[in-house]
């Protein structure tokens, strides 16, 4: 009797584990789809803030069948480590600049360079132009399927320095601090100014140490890393006009029903729109912020430096066809 029991009990365990074995499969089978979103910029700004929001809205609108997690920071690596990881597998959604992205296909940058925008209005009618998307398909050729979804408003640049900037015979010999890409060395060495490249979060002791003499940033950069505490005049040059690209993996949307492509897209570029709006609005009220502060905020005629840039925007010095900017320049503000 104990034999048979034995027996009984044993094939108990035996369907018993089974069918733990098969919950666990079907657990698993219904486990959430994780997306890596990575980016290079801090917890605290609109950008990771609007990834939180697509993440939320994401899982809410597939029912849970896909979740995003988002790598702010730098956290999985820097901006050419998340680039290459879009083409690895390693990483879904990341956020670049267009001027790191014209690395891969030259004409996507054109945004970058000096005066190619004339604000923020031209800049949103830009990110809806038949210009915009085909400059998207030529850099998803060029990546080999990555895809941009969405364009965000970064800022309008500006310089500060210790004098006033109204006309480019101020910037004579300015040593001006600025990222290390064509881009942006091209306005200062067209007014006669000395670019300085430099690393980024060099550029506070740069500038309360006299290294160089003045740098340029959109004003909500320029409020977060406290550069007003070191310069005494903001010039509102507004001589780029930047912009920040979704792009996903071209990996993950071969992964993915045409439908769930749709609902990830859709809410990436709703929040595109919010954090595009953020910025906007601390814009327009940093002027005054910094007036508090006894900074000087000096308005600029921009036209003379429009001016000093435009013969090397249809030149050989960029990367692309002269049509190219010609269309851009049609679009209506």
């Amino acid at each position: 009797m104990f034999g048979k029991l034995r027996i009984v009990t044993k094939r108990a365990g035996v369907c018993l584990a089974a069918a733990i074995g098969l919950f666990g499969v079907a657990g698993a089978a219904h486990a959430a789809e994780v997306l890596k979103f990575a980016h290079v910029y801090e917890t605290g700004i609109a950008y990771h803030q609007a990834a939180l929001r697509a993440a939320e809205n994401f899982k809410a609108k597939t029912d849970g069948r896909y979740e995003i997690q988002v790598f702010p920071a730098s956290s999985l690596g820097k901006e050419v480590a998340i680039n290459e990881g879009l083409s690895l597998g390693t990483v879904d959604i990341i956020y670049t600049g267009v001027g790191f992205a014209s690395r891969a296909y030259g004409p996507i940058g054109i945004t970058d360079f000096p005066f190619t925008l004339r604000g923020y209005d031209h800049w949103k009618a830009y990110g809806k132009s038949d210009l915009f998307k085909e400059l998207a398909n030529g850099y998803k050729e060029a990546t080999g399927g990555a895809e941009i979804v969405a364009l965000t408003y970064y800022g309008a640049r500006h310089v500060t320095s210790n004098k006033p900037i109204l006309t480019p015979a101020d910037m004579k010999n300015l040593k001006i601090r600025v990222p290390n890409a064509p881009a942006y060395v091209m306005f200062p060495e067209k007014v006669g100014a000395n670019p300085t490249p430099m690393a980024f979060s060099e550029v506070y002791l740069a500038l309360q140490q006299g290294v160089v003499d003045a740098q340029e940033n959109p004003l909500p950069t320029i409020q977060a890393k406290k550069f007003y505490e070191v310069q005494t005049n903001i010039n509102l040059t507004g001589h780029i006009t930047n912009s920040l690209i979704t792009v996903v993996s071209g990996i993950r949307l071969a992964k993915m029903s045409a439908d769930d492509q749709k609902i990830l897209k859709d809410v990436l570029q709703e929040a595109a729109t919010w954090a595009s709006d953020q910025i906007r609005t601390s814009e327009n009220e940093l002027a005054d912020w910094f007036r508090s502060k006894g900074v000087k905020v000096n308005e600029v005629d921009r036209a003379p430096f429009m001016a000093a840039v435009k013969p090397a925007l249809t030149g050989t010095e960029v990367p692309w066809p002269v049509e190219i900017y010609e269309r851009l320049q049609k679009i209506s503000d």
